[in-house]
């Protein structure tokens, strides 16, 4: 197996790909003004296994289009839906987030929870509000710093791994400068990454390497896996996943 198919492989059948949580995709609903005599046309793009697209689902009277690159996960959130009643609410699509088939002004609502940064957020931003009506709304979860300054060693880690990290305050202009209007922020707990995400990751490792014969390849992916654990243990203070919902203006 490839290094990609081995982090597929540990990813699979998780609640979730990456941090987050149920509460923290209600609280940005919330935000939202959405209208409720109509059936809602909704994209959701780099669902993952669609822990957060099964709570879309349960709370809006929509039809989700749930986009991912990986059909092992779009597996999961087909069978998941089957299971809890909700297939005539969900279509999965096996699409690259930066080739959608959509229409323009097709959707009422375009979500994404840590995933932008695949095609960059400000990329993502500019090709994702052809696709939403005027007054339509944008939801994405992005790496965010949450504090002013910060030690130079996780400053130097993301700036290699992701150098559109950036303030909040930074983010925002970029929506505004992108056609939006903000209309709600915050930013996830350290629950969401350690309660949610990592402590359920971890609990996978022994099974995962011993499911690959503990081959090194095997072995690196745990190691790279706990060495982002450790980092974001060490340094949670400085940084998190912003959640950003906006309006698209004319």
């Amino acid at each position: 197996m490839t290094e990609l198919e081995l982090i597929i492989d540990l990813h699979k059948n998780s609640e979730r790909q990456g941090p987050g949580s149920e509460n923290d995709t209600l609280k940005a609903l919330e935000f939202l003004s959405l209208p409720t005599d109509q059936t809602l046309k909704i994209a959701e793009i780099g669902c993952g296994a669609g822990g957060q697209t099964i709570s879309l689902a349960k709370n809006l009277n929509g039809q989700i289009t749930a986009v991912d690159l990986f059909p092992e996960f779009l597996m999961e959130l087909d069978e998941k839906a089957q299971n809890l009643g909700l297939k005539d609410k969900i279509v999965t699509l096996e699409k690259s987030m930066d080739d959608l088939p959509f229409d323009k002004e097709q959707f009422d609502l375009i979500w994404s929870e840590g995933a932008i940064y695949n095609i960059g957020f400000e990329n993502g931003l500019n090709q994702w509000r052809d696709y939403l009506k005027v007054g339509g709304y944008l939801a994405v979860s992005e790496v965010t710093w949450i504090t002013p300054s910060r030690p130079k060693e996780i400053e130097d880690f993301w700036k290699a791994e992701y150098p559109e990290i950036a303030t909040a305050s930074k983010k925002i202009t970029q929506l505004e400068n992108n056609g939006y209007t903000l209309v709600g922020y915050f930013y996830l707990s350290p629950d969401s990454w350690i309660e949610n995400y990592y402590k359920p990751l971890q609990s996978k490792f022994e099974d995962f390497l011993k499911r690959n014969n503990h081959s090194e390849l095997a072995r690196k992916v745990v190691a790279d896996s706990q060495a982002e654990i450790e980092l974001y243990q060490k340094f949670k203070d400085y940084y998190s996943y912003g959640f950003y919902l906006a309006r698209k203006e004319e």
